[in-house]
This record gives C-alpha cells, structure tokens and sequence, in this order.
C-alpha cells in the first residue's frame, strides 16, 4: 500500500515524461529533432593522371586515388546514392613553385571536370582552389626568399585557377588556403571572366589541425618545410572564426565552412547562429574519418552507428552539409 501510494505521488509530481516518447523505433524515428540524408553529403575525390588508376591509400582504408575514368565510375555511386556533390583535389603531374598545372587548361582536376559534368550533367561539382597540391615547395601560396608565404601575391594565381574551372565547368570553387582577400579576388576574377554566377564556397574557418594528416598522404600536399600556422587558424580561437566569416561574407561568399568539425562543434553552432542567411558546410577530415575506421577495423567500434552518430552530430550543431569520406557508406546505411 505505502509503495503503490509513493508511486503515484511520484508520477503526479512528474507529469512529462520524455521516456514515453522513446519507448519503440517508430515513436523515436517520429520525434528525431536531426535528420541525416544522403543530400546533406559533399563526396571528396583524389584525382590522379594515368588511366585505369585506382590506388589506396594507405592512411584512409577505403579510400583512393582516381584516374579521371575512376573517378567518373566513383561519380556514379555518388549519384547513385542521391548525394549530390563531390569535391574535387587534384595530383599533378608536375610540381614547381607556382603550381602551374593549377590552372592549366588540360590540367588534372580540369580534365576531371570536364569528364564528370559529361556523364553526370546533374552532378554539382565543387573544386578545391589552392596551390599546396600543385607546388614543389607544399605550400598554400608563393613564397619569398626566405620561405615566408606570400599573401597579396598568391591572390591572382587562386583567381586564375578559379577561372579555369569554371571554365571547364565547376558549378563552385572553394578556396581552402586561408589567404586574406582570396574571396573578394576570386570573386573579382570570376565576374570579370564572365562567371558572375558561379558560387564560391569559402574554406572561412580552417584551422591548423592535427587532423589533417592523413590528407597530406592522399593529396601529396604535406609543406616541405615549416608549417601553415601562419595561415590556418589556432585551435584555441573561438571569436576569431567569427571575424574570418564576417569577412569573407563581406568579400561575396556564398557558402561558409568550418574545417575540421569534430573539434570545432562549437564553432560550426556559432556560425550557425551568426550566419543564419549563408549555407553551412562542415568539412569531416581525414583524420577524424581514420579514427573511426581504425576503431572499427580493431572491433573496438560498431562502425555503422558510430558514423551516423558522428554525422548527426555535425548536423545537430548546426551543418547544412557535411564534406565527408564516409558518404558512400553513410548513404547506403541511410537507404
């Protein structure tokens, strides 16, 4: 009797009851806040000169490097399972202090261009707008005597290289070198060229991670001395991010970012709620994708649920979209 009566004195004094809501998979699915889909995913491909080219890469199980006939094939899964972007980096064939197959005509990333937008006329291409890949020093713009890059400088060759892909047919360019005032002269060059329409997705907010490492293996763009700290944000920088979106929306940026995202959740949140007018992009980097896949490989994870748990969290923090080496998998699970 005294406990029947504790009981119901408990239950009137909690009349809401969130539990009530997660008692089936129905109920849970039909009060989700955040939902993930595969339109939410931005698919990033390595392209690579040769023919019939597809090589691993040993620092991100699953992933590889593309020829451009692989990476049309690598395009039609993307299309296949709904997502409907993917992110273009480029190998060149040769390396030399300005990056010049950057903004070649026949260059690696704008062979790939051309060849993908052909098959998959649908397909929303986006390409990387940096010089780190392409010169023989590793660096994100051109350097002086004495190895200090050089910003004002390095502002036309990223204006050029936009050009060129929009010339072979990007549907957005997305400078990542973190150089002041490459939006406003990409910007500048490509209303000039007769791109006015093109939209650029500025890399706002990258800072100087530790997470990048295994990218550096993929792309060949690790520096050859030195760092990119003088560039990419510090990590311990919170209001910093929001001056460097500021201006880049000033300078014409149609897109933000925030790169890498799982340490910087708080970040992507605060550009959410400082830039509600601007698309949001989170780029997952390669180093928080190895993570999971190591743990996974080691059974120490259930890889499916800890990638979908990760991605709806960059998502709940406030990403419109997720640049992710987990798009494929991610979107067949979502199927």
């Amino acid at each position: 009797m005294i406990e029947r009566v504790l009981t119901q004195a408990t239950t009137l004094e909690l009349p809401i009851r969130p539990r009530r809501l997660r008692a089936t998979p129905g109920l849970r699915r039909m009060v989700r806040e955040t939902e993930l889909n595969p339109a939410d995913f931005i698919y990033p491909i390595f392209v690579t000169h040769g023919h019939k080219i597809r090589q691993p890469i040993a620092t991100m199980p699953g992933i590889a490097q593309l020829s451009v006939d692989e990476a049309v094939r690598e395009a039609e899964k993307t299309a296949e399972l709904n997502i409907p972007a993917v992110l273009l980096f480029g190998l060149p064939a040769h390396k030399d202090p300005i990056g010049e197959e950057n903004f070649a005509t026949d260059g690696i990333v704008q062979q790939a261009i051309r060849a993908i937008k052909q098959a998959f006329p649908e397909m929303v291409v986006i390409t990387d707008v940096c010089l780190c890949e392409y010169t023989d020093h590793g660096h994100c713009g051109l350097l002086d005597d004495h190895g200090h890059v050089l910003n004002d400088e390095t502002l036309p060759i990223l204006a050029d290289v936009a050009i060129s892909h929009a010339e072979a047919g990007a549907d957005v360019v997305a400078p990542s070198g973190m150089m002041d005032g490459m939006v406003a002269a990409i910007r500048a060059g490509l209303d000039v060229a007769g791109f006015s329409q093109l939209p650029i997705m500025s890399y706002a907010v990258k800072y100087a991670s530790a997470f990048y490492g295994p990218f550096r293996d993929a792309a060949d763009g690790a520096p050859k001395f030195g760092d990119r700290k003088t560039h990419q944000m510090d990590p311990g920088n919170g209001r910093e991010a929001l001056r460097e979106a500021a201006l880049d929306v000033a300078e014409g940026a149609d897109f933000l970012m925030v790169k890498p995202a799982l340490a910087y959740l708080d970040i992507i949140r605060q550009l959410r709620d400082n830039f509600p007018e601007l698309p949001l992009a989170a780029y997952n980097v390669s180093g928080e994708y190895t993570m999971l896949k190591a743990a996974a490989a080691n059974g120490w994870l259930d890889e499916e649920r800890a990638v979908l748990e990760t991605l709806t969290g960059i998502k709940r923090a406030g990403a419109d979209l997720i640049i992710t080496y987990h798009a494929l998998a991610a979107a067949a699970w979502l199927k």
